[in-house]
């Protein structure tokens, strides 16, 4: 179950949350990870955005910050006595979604882990869902981890609801 568990991830507090649980699952298995970060258009154009325009080492500086997330998390799987190893994929013409697809097709994967924000209405179509072109393009399950929502996101607290099966064997509040 879950022996190869190919992981995307972007640097983001949400793609770190997606490592997390993928650890987790891979300590529980007995599962080894494959961390796969894309350097694609959206990445420069966020760059280029970030560094107020100016390309001249941009590249060099995408691939550098990439690599180091990449020995980052596969320490992180490392210290955790799990098996890891990381794929830099640069992309200009290439969607993500086909890329992680495509890696895990060849590697072969199992199962991919990644975190996604959650984003719905108008949030969701401004910024996208690389999540959800991901789960369309899978062509494995998909675990999805959501972000943690922030105190002034989450809904008023309500009374407890509680359910019993026919059974009586479980109950759930």
């Amino acid at each position: 179950m879950y022996q190869r568990i190919l992981v995307p991830i972007d640097g983001s507090d949400t793609s770190l949350l997606g490592v997390d649980e993928a650890i987790r699952l891979a300590r529980m298995t007995g599962g080894r990870l494959r961390f796969v970060q894309v350097i694609d258009e959206l990445s420069v154009a966020l760059a280029v955005d970030t560094y107020g325009g100016y390309l001249g080492d941009l590249p060099a500086a995408l691939d550098q910050s990439a690599t180091e997330l990449l020995k980052g998390v596969k320490a992180r799987a490392r210290a955790a006595g799990v098996e890891a190893e990381a794929v830099l994929h640069d992309s200009f013409n290439d969607k993500v979604a086909d890329i992680v697809a495509e890696q895990a097709r060849q590697w072969p994967a199992d199962l991919i882990v990644l975190g996604t924000h959650g984003r719905r209405g108008v949030r969701r179509l401004v910024l996208g869902s690389g999540a959800e072109n991901i789960l369309r393009a899978a062509p494995v399950p998909v675990l999805l981890v959501r972000a943690r929502r922030r105190a002034d996101e989450l809904p008023p607290a309500q009374d407890p609801v509680h359910a019993s099966l026919a059974s009586a064997a479980l109950s759930m509040e």
